[in-house]
């Protein structure tokens, strides 16, 4: 199992995906939505500003991301870090939450090594709904019922390929509203 391509990866999690997630579009129609959008002088996609970060164990993978989103047509905020040497999570994740908080960033995405220490950090920020996403299905759940802003993937636990659909998915996934609304304002009114 450890000898698995991105590949293989990728053709696996696409068939676990359609057999679960019927009435979602499958990973495959994500990515060529993306790859669409490289080609769509007037898309949307490049206006949208997204606020990157990692720590070390994430900085190798916000790379990949970062180069990712450009060529996708997205504008990229680099909040660090920027090397593998050992830096503090805490820190990157505010910096990216503060740039989705305060209206700069349209969404954010911080990277460590498994996602869920930034994920605390960055909800600690008022008005940040952040969500640890690892498949297709908790990034697509994230933003239709939950409407989160900011995602973090952990870099110890998924690779290069499937941090790319996770990260197509969670930007192009609109909010449902309806039901979903009135529970995500129940959630931000325990801010207050």
């Amino acid at each position: 199992m450890a000898n698995l391509s991105d590949a293989d990866l990728k053709r696996i999690v696409d068939e676990v995906v359609s057999g679960l997630t019927r009435q979602m579009p499958a990973v495959g129609e994500h990515l060529s939505a993306l790859e669409q959008s490289r080609t769509d002088q007037g898309s949307s996609t490049s206006q949208k500003m997204v606020a990157l970060g990692a720590d070390h164990g994430g900085y190798a993978l916000k790379e990949t991301i970062k180069a990712f989103l450009t060529e996708a047509g997205y504008q990229v905020i680099d909040c660090g870090t920027n090397s593998s040497q050992s830096v503090d999570y805490p820190d990157f994740a505010l910096a990216v939450a503060q740039q989705v908080a305060d209206g700069t960033a349209w969404r954010g995405i911080m990277i460590d090594g498994a996602g869920i220490g930034s994920c605390m950090a960055a909800n600690k920020v008022k008005g940040i709904r952040a969500a640890m996403c690892y498949d297709h299905a908790t990034a697509s759940n994230s933003r239709e019922h939950n409407n989160a802003n900011l995602l973090t993937l952990g870099a110890g636990l998924i690779g290069p390929s499937l941090a790319k659909q996770i990260v197509t998915t969670f930007l192009e996934t609109e909010f449902g509203g309806g039901r979903h609304a009135r529970r995500v304002d129940k959630i931000m009114a325990i801010e207050s």
